[in-house]
């Protein structure tokens, strides 16, 4: 299968095919939905109230005598009118938009024919447990959709705007990007931003599948959508609406029903020509035995014919099939997994190799000073405060951890001469005295006589009035699950792992080991990172899925080019998140796991469903053309497997987290 295919094309066209709509409930409009209507338990119960009248008088317990028309015939014709009109109507309507082989048309003839030969109470039996079953369908498929739905609830619906005269409650619309706002406790925050006053714990519960609240403070990121559990927080806006988490959730949410899964496809692709056989099949067992073979009974063939025609409608596979996608697809979104579609689901169940981008995505992309090493007189404390000083007006990530690592308050007025060096460091005089930050090239240019650091991590050498003071070293620390996610995906079956980082060799080599990662791809230029991915894919032992893990921009286009690209959602770039088709919002590796887990369940449901459905209805239809199967049967072969395969399908929503 190729999914690489599939997924160019599904970009391109949305594939927002609503064929058979008729037949799947997933994609009825209100019209056709029998629990829209307001009046349908009144009409069904008072259809029962007749049918049951029908019965008492078809089996003589009841006794009454009419000069024209049977009893139970009215009995029973007002018990179909009361439950089965709506059916026929749009039968009807469907016929004149040329929708002829639907399930409606399928109910009508069948029941018009029951009446045709006599068979006055199996006739609205049939279109009864048609209508209850449609029921229980409908109220499966809301389900279903609930957990998906629960998502619009996270949509704040108000800012608190700070201004020059005290706040003012806006539409987060409204609110630009650098405004501050104001977060009340017990609140929704409203847009993304990072707080700049003010301690809380924040609920992100419905956002990324956290369970425990997350403390923040100043300096802290913070998410729309997720809710200020008990602190008043001051908040500047570094997302507008339109652009925040949240609306990137429910855009990602609402798209992913359009793209489908190569099953649905062929489910799809199926039903259009399998109705239209069985009911030329049928019509050909009511009339071809009777006229070849001599003196048999017509009304035996056409009630062989009936049964056919009641089991054959596909309804099982054609509503359980998307449904069970949509449950799995709403089942990771309850663990703060967003899948943009089902065939993206389908492609992560069969995994062969497994790519990883490295900072950002197996690390933290966040710098920390983890080492300081003496030269000289200065203590370690002498070190950092000069360093501090002069990287301080630096955006380098270098820069900011060390800075960070300072305990101290920074004086910015001892600071002067300052000049930063691109590629090299910076130069300045902090209180009076020379000092260079930076790496090797700035000291060599200097003339300073230093030892190479042979170690991993950043090396920034500080050096004081042209003498070699010290060394910072700076990691990027690597995430707690990612060696337990590397781990649980080989043993999920996952052949292969790799990982592509524009690192030094020495760098990616430690991370590869420490992780367990099978080969590793350093120094790569975002060009070199597609290239090195389509040999890796070239090189697959077998016809699983491609998948590529990332965050930066650099990402976007592995990310597009794999066969399932899957981003981290909380520090993953506008790119990363755009290209990738699964989201993971709280960006643990371990939430892969999760993933495949859940796209295996469904896969699952998906091939019971389709051999349940397929073998009852068979065998069905096999028993009602030799005359060993009667309408009741038939009644269940449609409406009991449907039923069973609906339910069956809504397991999809609930897997366990994996064990990472």
């Amino acid at each position: 299968m190729n999914h690489v295919e599939n997924k160019s094309s599904a970009r391109q066209s949305g594939e927002a095919d609503g064929c058979c709509r008729a037949c799947c409930a997933t994609v009825k409009d209100e019209a056709n939905e029998p629990c829209g209507d307001k009046f349908f338990m009144p009409r069904m119960i008072a259809g029962g109230v007749f049918f049951t009248l029908g019965l008492l008088l078809e089996a003589g317990i009841i006794r009454f005598q009419m000069s024209v028309f049977s009893p139970e015939l009215i009995a029973c014709v007002a018990a179909y009118i009361l439950i089965g009109a709506d059916v026929v109507l749009r039968s009807v309507k469907n016929i004149s938009r040329g929708q002829v082989f639907d399930e409606n048309f399928l109910m009508t003839i069948a029941t018009f024919g029951a009446f045709a030969i006599g068979e006055y109470p199996e006739a609205v039996a049939v279109m009864l447990f048609y209508q209850i079953g449609e029921a229980f369908q409908e109220g499966a498929v809301r389900r279903s959709r609930s957990s998906i739905a629960s998502l619009m609830d996270i949509r704040p619906d108000y800012a608190n705007l700070k201004e020059a005269g005290g706040l003012r409650v806006v539409s987060p619309n409204d609110v630009p990007v650098g405004s501050v706002i104001v977060v009340k406790p017990g609140e929704k925050i409203p847009l993304d931003g990072v707080v700049i006053d003010g301690l809380s714990s924040i609920d992100a519960s419905m956002l990324t599948g956290e369970s425990m609240p997350r403390d923040v403070g100043e300096g802290c990121e913070v998410l729309a959508g997720t809710v200020n559990k008990n602190g008043l927080i001051t908040l500047r806006v570094t997302k507008s609406a339109g652009e925040s988490t949240v609306a990137r959730i429910l855009e990602m949410v609402q798209n992913a029903a359009q793209k489908k899964s190569t099953v649905e496809k062929f489910i799809t692709k199926f039903a259009r020509y399998y109705t239209p056989v069985v009911v030329t099949a049928a019509l050909l067992l009511a009339l071809v035995p009777p006229l070849i073979f001599g003196g048999m009974d017509f009304g035996r063939w056409l009630y062989r014919a009936l049964v056919f025609l009641v089991v054959s409608c596909p309804c099982a596979l054609v509503i359980s099939v998307p449904l069970s996608f949509f449950g799995g697809i709403g089942g990771a979104s309850k663990r703060g997994i967003l899948v943009k579609g089902s065939s993206y689901l389908e492609a992560l169940s069969d995994i062969d190799t497994m790519v990883f981008d490295k900072t950002g995505t197996l690390t933290k992309g966040i710098f920390k000073v983890t080492q300081i090493d003496v030269n000289g007189g200065c203590s370690k404390d002498d070190i950092l405060y000069y360093a501090a000083h002069a990287e301080y007006f630096s955006n380098h990530p270098a820069a900011a951890a060390i800075t960070s690592a300072f305990s101290g308050k920074i004086d910015a007025a001892i600071v002067t001469e300052l000049d930063e060096l691109a590629g090299r460091g910076v130069r300045a005089q902090v209180n009076g005295n020379a000092v260079l930050a930076g790496n090797k090239k700035l000291l060599e240019e200097a003339g300073i006589v230093f030892t190479p650091y042979e170690g991993t991590g950043v090396c920034v050498y500080i050096a004081v009035n042209n003498e070699l003071a010290g060394k910072i070293i700076i990691h990027d620390e690597v995430k707690p699950d990612s060696a337990a996610a590397i781990t649980a995906l080989k043993k999920l079956g996952v052949r292969h792992t790799a990982m592509l980082t524009g690192d030094s060799k020495r760098e990616g080599d430690a991370v590869a080991k420490l992780l367990g990662i099978d080969s590793v791809f350093m120094e790569l230029l975002p060009d070199e990172k597609v290239r090195t991915l389509e040999k890796i894919g070239e090189e697959r032992k077998t016809k699983g899925s491609l998948v590529f893990v990332g965050d930066g921009i650099n990402d976007a286009p592995v990310l597009a080019r794999s066969d399932v690209g899957i981003a981290m959602g909380q520090r993953g770039t506008d790119a990363a998140i755009e290209a990738a088709d699964i989201v993971l919002m709280t960006d643990e590796p371990g939430k892969i796991c999760s993933a495949i887990n859940i796209a295996r369940k469904t896969r699952r449901i998906v091939k019971q469903n389709i051999a349940f459905a397929l073998s009852v209805k068979g065998a069905i239809l096999i028993a009602g053309a030799l005359g060993a199967a009667s309408i009741w049967l038939a009644v269940f072969g449609d409406v009991g497997v449907c039923l069973i395969a609906v339910l069956n399908a809504l397991r999809a929503q609930s897997v366990k987290a994996a064990n990472v």
